[in-house]
């Protein structure tokens, strides 16, 4: 038996625009704590639940996937590059999900945007041997899985992984509050040119969105695994704390995985700039 680690974190593509690091120093210190926490864990395997804004799965948006081979899309600081998926591990978890009664699909060849990429970039060292398993959660396109449905499905993740021997970091990327003008309506055929046009139009309004006290009662939450108060908030994100919000859903599917064990906040910060409440959590399991 292995090792876990579970990080929950903010991405926005706004950090990394901010090329100088003047704006989200709170959340830029937290940041740098999870790094030297990750670094300290040095994980042989990462199992990265991460979303999606329409860009990899525009036309069909599964529930839950697991991608067999994978890349990154070229975003902000982020350059194209495949990245280093066990492909027969992946499928032998995609066989086990199956056998658990989760209907998931199998990507092979998926590009996949920030949400992937800002936390490999930001988290692991550059020189990292670790394999990454991504593993896409639909956080965009509703219908979307309940919360109990998703804590159930990274459950069966970490069932699956308890038989692993390695040291195994549980990521889940996205949140808290805001919402994205791009994803504000049901349009899954959007050109880039479009999409952006949509942020710019809408930035203003959307930088007034985010909601800290929502964010705030989520982390709490989180840092106790509070798991009623967890899927009362995640089932209402949208209401309560606008459609990029539902992006917490990897949050608990990584911390189901790492064994529903509280998962403490190193920071906060609510960046209007980047249009997102910014938090980052850790924990370590047995």
């Amino acid at each position: 038996m292995g090792t876990t680690m579970t990080l929950c974190a903010s991405h926005a593509p706004g950090m990394d625009r901010d090329a100088n690091g003047e704006l989200g120093t709170r959340f830029r210190e937290g940041v740098a704590k999870a790094r030297k926490a990750v670094a300290t864990f040095d994980p042989e395997l990462v199992v990265l639940f991460g979303g999606d804004h329409r860009r990899a799965f525009a036309q069909v948006a599964p529930t839950f996937a697991v991608a067999q081979t994978a890349s990154l899309l070229p975003e902000g600081t982020i350059p194209a590059e495949d990245l280093n998926v066990p492909s027969e591990l992946a499928r032998e978890l995609a066989h086990a999900l199956v056998a658990a009664e989760f209907d998931i699909a199998v990507c092979r060849g998926v590009a996949l945007d920030h949400a992937f990429g800002q936390p490999l970039h930001h988290y692991l060292p550059q020189d990292t041997g670790a394999q990454i398993i991504p593993i896409p959660v639909n956080c965009a396109s509703p219908p979307l899985a309940t919360a109990t449905r998703t804590i159930a499905f990274g459950r069966a993740v970490g069932e699956f992984f308890a038989n692993v021997d390695k040291r195994i970091l549980f990521i889940g990327t996205g949140g808290l509050s805001h919402s994205p003008p791009s994803l504000e309506d049901d349009r899954h055929d959007k050109t880039e040119e479009e999409r952006r046009a949509q942020i710019q139009a809408g930035f203003e309004a959307a930088s007034k969105k985010i909601k800290p006290d929502w964010d705030t009662r989520f982390l709490d939450a989180l840092s106790r695994w509070d798991e009623a108060e967890l899927v009362r908030m995640t089932d209402r994100a949208t209401e309560d704390a606008g459609v990029g919000a539902n992006e917490v859903r990897t949050w608990l599917a990584a911390g189901a995985a790492g064994g529903g064990v509280p998962v403490a906040p190193l920071a906060y910060e609510p960046v209007e700039t980047w249009i997102t409440g910014m938090g980052v959590a850790v924990s370590t399991a047995a």
